[in-house]
């Protein structure tokens, strides 16, 4: 599965083309619900506070960004950037009495905001799906304010030597259940190659320190099944 930047960008939005209808329902099954566990992980360590500005990016059907503006009784100005259609015209149905949540159509290498303008950057299980990893870093390095936080919750890799291997049986059978839920392999093949290919813990922190973030850190989740990264702007 190697494409340049052009043919990743178009296969990634086919691919949410053909799943949001269920894109919600495939995350509950596929990872028997822990996702909502490591989601909430990541809003206990970022600790919103009212008056933050967050970007939410490759935000999906919005569930972090409900998270967020939950956490303080809907005050935060949210802004949720989606670069697919469906997905994004589904989170702002499934999110629409949030007043405080606009939707923006856009890729993470690419964002419509002036600089210095967010507290805090959060991108979900989409940081692995951008064309270029290096430009969408120094693109929410760009947006955050000097004090900002970008946090990252991404599938990562497996430490512990048992889980790794029963992490790799059930990855063989992902497309086929897939293929039951939303009657197609392609999306879930794809899922789990671009795990399989995404850097490791060590390596994506090195990247975000490349790319301009300081303090850089990671927590794993599930003996590192996922992980979430942070880092600080600083200048």
């Amino acid at each position: 599965m190697d494409f340049n930047n052009v043919e990743k960008n178009k296969l990634v939005n086919s691919i949410f083309t053909d799943v949001h209808k269920k894109y919600d329902l495939m995350n509950d099954i596929l990872s028997l619900g822990v996702h909502r566990s490591w989601k909430k992980n990541l809003i206990y360590w970022m600790k919103p506070s009212v008056n933050d500005k967050i970007i939410d990016v490759a935000s999906g059907t919005g569930d972090l960004a409900k998270l967020c503006s939950v956490k303080n009784n809907n005050m935060n100005e949210i802004s949720c950037v989606e670069p697919n259609h469906e997905m994004l015209l589904a989170g702002k149905e499934k999110l629409k009495k949030y007043k405080n949540i606009s939707w923006f159509k856009a890729y993470a290498e690419n964002l419509p905001f002036d600089e210095n303008k967010f507290d805090l950057y959060i991108i979900s299980f989409g940081l692995r799906n951008v064309s270029n990893l290096e430009k969408a870093l120094r693109e929410a390095h760009r947006v955050l304010k000097v004090g900002g936080r970008f946090y990252c919750l991404e599938f990562s890799k497996v430490e512990n030597e048992i889980l790794k291997s029963i992490y790799k049986q059930y990855s063989k059978i992902i497309p086929k259940i897939g293929k039951l839920i939303v009657g197609s392999e392609k999306p879930y093949k794809y899922l789990t190659e671009s795990i399989k290919r995404f850097h490791d813990q060590k390596h994506l922190q090195e990247l975000m320190k490349r790319n301009g973030f300081s303090n850089v850190e990671y927590r794993n989740l599930s003996n590192g099944v996922a992980a979430i990264h942070m880092g600080w702007k600083i200048d």
